[in-house]
């Protein structure tokens, strides 16, 4: 696996996935030579791009006990266990609703300058890191002036605590506002975007949660037109449906919102091309992003170290555009 992204006018050079922690102290990571199996692996096929968030693993009672910010402190003892913070570009995000308030809403929004400023000394003590490769906004605000947001993200710029900025989960216009406001300011400004996009999110139903962004219509034109910002899809895996299909049949995915007719159509014929390219499911879900308009730059999360490897291999897979068209 090649490091052959680079995000324009930063030093930023990305390998081609990045390793999602959403599972670390869940469902992998448990124990210190599981983490290290893991992420030992990702950097031995080649990665360096390291996904965390504040809030990841928040939802889950593990021995008992529900810990806030595991994923990070799982990633902060693995860096500091195998001494590997300079060898790997670190994401976390900030801002989003608290899984551990007894009345968790989704829609209440915690991208405040004071709620900012809390999860980044939050992550930066957990992770045990002095900065932030690449910091996001976990969501969006519309009632905070943009200009404003970016502000508290260049105050954390000045301080050294992140080297750059990005964004999840906002819309084309908000973006496009913010690139308006840091051009006029001599900003690099947004130099990332996650936002959902796989294989079938383009067929697929809406999922419950109706406070994620897809990377459809406008966005996806912003993208195609703003290179200066690479998208980093979330959800790269489509929630394991083509695998499900794979290995249960139309009858095992019965309800699920990817579950429609195009996709079903193209999941009768992932055996052939896994044939004929000598490949993993895994490795057609993933290789999609390798023919999209746009670079992007998928982000995996893991089961275990054998996942990893065979994720990795996808980028040294050459696939025909047309084996993607549906």
């Amino acid at each position: 696996m090649k490091q052959n992204i680079t995000i324009p006018n930063t030093d930023l050079k990305l390998s081609p996935m990045g390793l999602g922690t959403v599972g670390a102290g869940v469902g992998w990571g448990k124990t210190p030579e599981d983490a290290d199996a893991i992420f030992g692996a990702f950097l031995d096929m080649g990665g360096n791009l390291i996904d965390c968030a504040h809030v990841y693993a928040d939802w889950q009672i593990v021995d008992g006990r529900q810990e806030t910010a595991r994923a990070e402190r799982v990633t902060g003892d693995w860096m500091q266990r195998n001494k590997s913070r300079d060898k790997i570009i670190l994401m976390t995000k900030g801002g989003h609703p608290v899984y551990t308030h007894p009345s968790m809403d989704l829609h209440i929004n915690r991208v405040t300058r004071n709620d900012m400023r809390g999860d980044i000394e939050g992550s930066l003590r957990i992770l045990r890191t002095d900065y932030i490769d690449i910091y996001f906004y976990h969501r969006d605000d519309p009632r905070i002036p943009v200009e404003e947001m970016v502000e508290t993200m260049q105050d954390f710029i000045r301080e050294g605590k992140v080297r750059y900025f990005a964004v999840s989960n906002w819309s084309a216009d908000r973006q496009r506002a913010a690139d308006a406001y840091c051009r006029e300011k001599g900003y690099r400004g947004i130099v990332a975007d996650q936002a959902l996009l796989n294989l079938g999110s383009k067929y697929m139903n809406p999922l419950d949660d109706d406070t994620l962004v897809y990377v459809k219509g406008d966005l996806y034109d912003y993208h195609k037109e703003n290179l200066n910002n690479l998208m980093m899809p979330y959800m790269g895996n489509a929630s394991g449906f083509f695998h499900i299909y794979a290995a249960k049949g139309e009858e095992g995915v019965k309800g699920n919102p990817y579950a429609t007719k195009e996709n079903l159509a193209f999941a009768s014929r992932m055996p052939q091309m896994m044939e004929k390219y000598g490949c993993s499911v895994t490795n057609i879900v993933l290789g999609y992003f390798t023919q999209e308009q746009f670079p992007c730059v998928p982000l995996y999360g893991p089961m275990d170290k054998a996942s990893v490897i065979d994720a990795a291999k996808t980028f040294d897979i050459t696939f025909d555009p047309k084996d993607y068209e549906f």
